[in-house]
């Protein structure tokens, strides 16, 4: 199954319209979000400028203001697929990944600018 299949399927799943990503777009991402330390992470803001408006982390979320670093989606594609499936979901919607538990849900104050 290719990646956008995959990512309609994660849509169709939790009854989220389909809002396929740019993978030439950029979406901000963890330092150790490919550490394997989970849960992983991920929340889409709308799209600005050449961000795809994903953040990604694994474990805890810090304030920090270099917390998330630029990753380009082609790059998060090729070294984790099973997590690029989520990234057909529009803005506002969040997922949680860990040890046999997936929860994916809409968070409106992800749209609030």
């Amino acid at each position: 199954m290719n990646i956008a299949q995959s990512q309609m399927n994660v849509c169709e799943k939790y009854g989220a319209q389909y809002s396929p990503v740019d993978l030439g777009l950029k979406l901000g991402i963890s330092d150790n979000f490919f550490s394997g330390e989970l849960p992983l992470n991920g929340l889409r803001h709308p799209t600005v400028g050449d961000t795809c408006g994903w953040y990604l982390w694994a474990g805890e979320l810090s304030d920090a203001a270099d917390f998330f670093k630029p990753l380009h989606v082609t790059h998060l594609v090729d070294r984790n697929p099973a997590v690029a499936r989520y990234l057909g979901l529009p803005p506002g919607w969040r997922f949680l990944l860990g040890d046999d538990r997936e929860d994916v849900w809409f968070d409106s104050t992800l749209l609030e600018i």
